[in-house]
């Protein structure tokens, strides 16, 4: 798996949004989560963004800004955020560019079978730079664990 290790450069993005485009440079001197997932309105996708928008004004308080990435176009995003109230913001990456720049489009096995996907992975960066990566994140306590890392970083 490439992508970044805790401690490198964090690696540039420029991702659509719903309010338009942002790229790291945007995030210079604060605290940026960002976090890879599958698929808008599946069963722990829609948790993990529920949990980030749960703890929206710790995360604020802490001086983190939280950003979801995945395949899904604005549109579907804006529907996501609209149908779940969701607080975060959710960049589009439909070619993938990101996701594979930061190590998280991976081989994954279900039932046997192997195909390519996203890892659920979150990235804590700080000045623009990775100071912390989860891997196969599993989703229960996770934007809990996030949040107490962003708060020391």
């Amino acid at each position: 798996m490439s992508g970044p290790a805790e401690g490198d450069k964090a690696p540039d993005f420029e991702l659509e949004t719903a309010d338009g485009p942002i790229r790291l440079a945007d995030f210079a001197g604060k605290t940026l989560v960002l976090y890879f997932y599958p698929k808008d309105d599946t069963t722990g996708c829609t948790r993990e963004a529920q949990d980030f928008t749960a703890l929206a004004a710790d995360f604020a308080k802490a001086g983190a800004a939280v950003v979801g990435v995945s395949k899904d176009t604005v549109a579907k995003h804006r529907k996501f955020v609209a149908k779940y109230e969701l607080g975060v913001v959710l960049g589009s990456d439909p070619e993938g560019a990101v996701i594979e720049r930061y190590g998280s489009w991976v081989e994954k096995t279900l039932y046997g079978r192997q195909y390519m996907g996203i890892d659920r992975s979150t990235f804590l960066i700080k000045d623009g730079v990775v100071k912390r990566i989860w891997r196969k994140v599993k989703v229960a306590n996770h934007a809990q664990q996030v949040l107490e890392a962003a708060k020391s970083a």
